[in-house]
């Protein structure tokens, strides 16, 4: 555990907003959960999103929602560009996503999470609500092991070639999408195995960041670049190597992201361009999954299992709660 404490966070008042995150995304998702297997995803999502606002608007911040969503003519509620906190407090780049998985969630499938990330203004990518180039592996490799721009067999023979293993040895975890069938391809053919998953690609390129116990060693596809900016988010804190491009295809998408200052359409970002300075993540499980427990009702209580991440400090901090006054009043506590 590194010592250093420095950042926008360093002074005890805004340390403290590690657990203030907790509860918001606690809240969005015992909403979340309050409608798991029910079959409507819009409705899980409001109930998240609502619930993630309500505490949202209590923290001790000068808050801009740079990932949300979606911009202020498509949501009603914690839209790109929204200002939240009270207002007093350090001036912060949010990104959100209330229900990562609303399918997982309407399905009661494992896996789906309520995430947001913290970080001081400027430092997330203002990214727009469209689909994004990724791929991402955990820590202990060189730089420069995996590349954006090289085949999908050069990218397993490399990542096989640094983790010592033929690249039958390696998995990727790819989004089952049509969109992916040439990529799904090109992977089985190298020998290297395939975790298919019908959502959830935050979660997804965290997997990466533990291949002994997950099995994943590598994230590769198309997913949506706002959740692609969480993801790195997360990897600042956790360590690993990651790169997206955003797909710009149509000149409405272009002149939306011009909005959001991005200039050059075609720019490859890493990591640290998608998520700079101190950040901190964290994430509570709606339905359980490989990476969190999922909220657990009893009569007179309910349990949440939440991952917060801080880049600063490079901690990980599991947090079990039980809340004992929520039935009443969701999101308290």
């Amino acid at each position: 555990m590194s010592a250093v404490n420095t950042g926008i966070f360093s002074d005890p008042t805004a340390r403290g907003l590690t657990l203030e995150l907790v509860r918001v995304t606690e809240a969005a998702a015992i909403a979340a959960a309050r409608l798991r297997g029910h079959g409507r995803e819009k409705e899980a999502d409001q109930a998240a999103v609502d619930a993630m606002r309500t505490e949202l608007m209590a923290l001790p911040i000068e808050g801009s929602v740079v990932i949300g969503e979606g911009e202020r003519d498509e949501a009603p509620m914690l839209f790109i560009g929204e200002r939240v906190g009270t207002g007093h407090g350090p001036s912060v780049d949010i990104a959100v996503d209330p229900l990562e998985g609303t399918t997982l969630c309407a399905k009661d499938m494992p896996g789906a999470i309520a995430v947001m990330a913290l970080a001081e203004r400027g430092s997330l990518l203002a990214a727009p609500d469209v689909y994004m180039q990724k791929i991402a592996i955990g820590p202990g490799y060189p730089p420069g092991t995996v590349d954006l721009d090289w085949s999908p067999a050069k990218n397993i023979a490399s990542l096989a070639r640094a983790k010592g293993v033929e690249p039958s040895g390696i998995t990727a975890i790819i989004l089952d999408r049509p969109r992916h069938m040439d990529l799904i391809a090109a992977v089985r053919d190298t020998g290297a195995g395939i975790r298919l998953i019908s959502d959830g690609d935050i979660a997804a390129i965290i997997h990466c960041t533990k291949p002994d116990e997950t099995g994943v060693d590598i994230y590769m596809g198309t997913g949506a670049a706002p959740e692609g900016v969480i993801a790195a988010s997360a990897l600042r804190c956790i360590g690993g190597q990651m790169q997206g491009r955003l797909i710009l295809d149509s000149a409405d998408k272009r002149a939306r992201a011009a909005k959001m200052g991005i200039t050059d359409p075609n720019r490859k970002y890493d990591m640290h361009d998608m998520a700079r300075g101190d950040v901190i993540v964290a994430a509570t499980g709606v339905t359980t999954g490989a990476l969190l427990s999922g909220v657990r009702f009893s009569p007179g209580l309910i349990e949440t299992e939440t991952v917060v991440y801080r880049s600063n400090t490079g901690t990980v901090r599991r947090i079990a709660c039980e809340h004992r006054r929520l039935e009443s009043a969701p999101g308290s506590g």
